[in-house]
């Protein structure tokens, strides 16, 4: 068996595979987390090294949850920024490019490089009233009413993963591993939204140990939703309406939060 792990793609947008190459060794730099390990890398490839793949545990959850948030509080130079030229989301067969300026807010990152291109890229595909809706959810974000953690203070730019579903943590004998980022400066609750998003094995526990390591404010899971709508969106934007329902959920628990947090 190969002592490696291929990923190719012919035609993958300039910078794809080197994005990804860079965000893997960014994340791996600060030793405090299992990343894969990047071999080399081309305009269609990227060669990695192979992992063992081995069941979920509570054990490895319950290391993981550190490693995780000392991976965070390592720290990033900005919101937006990545350790590479450019910068992309979605899937291996259907990426798209991602602004990737370096910005001091939360909010300014959050709606003007990421929710507002998206809701411009479906233009068309949503009615009227669903187009206020997701609107209305970025203007409660634009106003700065989540950049700290339930309203409380101001968060950090933290190293985030930044598209850490199940799929892509990856559970081997040296715990759970780092695979397929789109690694960036954000906020921590952009990697621990997305794990809650499609569910992940131990979760409770993730959770759990992450708050011993960076204790979080009460309530702050209420805050998910802001963290997970991109990610939202842009699977209605890469498999369609399907994902609608449960995107425009996001989009009103967003603004009921904003709400809740103002009275």
């Amino acid at each position: 068996m190969n002592d490696h792990h291929l990923k190719s793609h012919s035609d993958a947008p300039q910078g794809f595979f080197a994005a990804e190459a860079a965000g893997l060794k960014w994340l791996a730099e600060p030793g405090v987390i299992p990343v894969v390990e990047v071999i080399d890398s081309g305009e269609d490839h990227l060669r990695l090294e192979r992992l063992e793949e081995v069941g979920s545990d509570a054990n490895a959850a319950a290391v993981f949850d550190r490693r995780l948030a000392r991976l965070h509080d390592s720290g990033a130079p900005g919101f937006g920024w990545s350790p590479s030229e450019s910068a992309f989301f979605g899937p291996l067969y259907a990426p798209f490019a991602v602004a990737n300026d370096a910005v001091s807010a939360f909010c300014d990152y959050w709606a003007d490089q990421r929710l507002s291109p998206i809701l411009t890229w479906l233009d068309g595909e949503l009615t009227d009233d669903e187009k206020v809706t997701v609107t209305s959810a970025i203007e409660v974000i634009r106003s700065g009413a989540f950049d700290g953690i339930c309203g409380d203070g101001v968060e950090a730019p933290a190293r985030v993963h930044g598209d850490l579903w199940a799929g892509n943590l990856m559970w081997t004998p040296d715990g759970c591993t780092l695979i397929d980022p789109a690694a960036h400066g954000g906020h921590r609750l952009e990697d621990l939204a997305l794990l809650a998003l499609f569910g992940t094995p131990f979760l409770e526990e993730i959770f759990t140990g992450y708050e011993e390591v960076h204790p979080m404010p009460a309530g702050w899971r209420e805050d998910l939703p802001v963290h997970s709508f991109f990610a939202l969106l842009a699977h209605v934007r890469l498999f369609g309406r399907g994902f609608l329902a449960q995107t425009l959920g996001a989009a009103r628990s967003i603004t009921a939060r904003a709400r809740q947090l103002q009275a």
